[in-house]
């Protein structure tokens, strides 16, 4: 004997009213109100227009200057202080790159003019002219800047090879040359060098 059917008469409408009421409470209790939304969304507007910050890799911090029109930059660990050109006294019987003696908060310190030293073309002095004063600890001497640029960082790998252009002597105490042309000096290799080193010492 087969089981009868019962016959259910499905109510489609109340069906749909019970589901969209759950779909309303859903919403009620995981939706975020209209405030909060916008609020929400301009957070992540913001998020996704910052670019990521760069990466700080390997670099120094370095002093921008000019020499003869060029742009030159020394790491600042290597710089003591910047000092306006005043009163020098020169020194009779010095290399030609010895410009001569200037007193600094009470010491004496012999200042060089580089340009000379690497041979680049001369020109007068002005008001933009400042020493530079470098020091290791154990040698201090001064070099004569066109003009002060400022202070940027540098990264380890925006340095190249220097330019075939340069002269030898000028190659032997670079650091490198930056893409965009700047000349990197080696600090240690200026501070000490014998032979700028024993100009130093016969001016100071």
């Amino acid at each position: 004997m087969k089981p009868a059917r019962i016959a259910k008469t499905i109510d489609w409408s109340e069906v749909r009213r019970r589901l969209e009421a759950a779909g309303q409470l859903l919403d009620e209790e995981f939706a975020p109100p209209p405030e909060q939304r916008r609020a929400i969304l301009a957070a992540r507007a913001r998020a996704l227009a910052a670019e990521p910050p760069a990466a700080a890799g390997p670099g120094f911090e370095a002093l921008e200057f000019l020499l003869a029109r060029e742009h030159y930059a020394l790491e600042t660990s290597w710089v003591r202080e910047v000092y306006p050109l005043r009163d020098f006294t020169p020194l009779p019987g010095t290399p030609d790159f010895v410009m001569g003696i200037i007193h600094v908060r009470g010491r004496i310190v012999s200042v060089l003019d580089i340009k000379k030293f690497f041979e680049l073309p001369a020109q007068g002095l002005s008001d933009l002219n400042k020493v530079i004063v470098l020091g290791d600890g154990a040698m201090e001497f001064g070099i004569l800047a066109d003009a002060i640029i400022g202070v940027r960082r540098i990264a380890k790998d925006d340095l190249q090879a220097p330019l075939p252009t340069l002269t030898e002597i000028r190659a032997e105490y670079l650091m490198g040359v930056t893409r965009q042309r700047e000349v990197v000096l080696d600090g240690h290799k200026l501070l000490s060098d014998p032979t700028i080193v024993v100009a130093a010492e016969v001016a100071g």
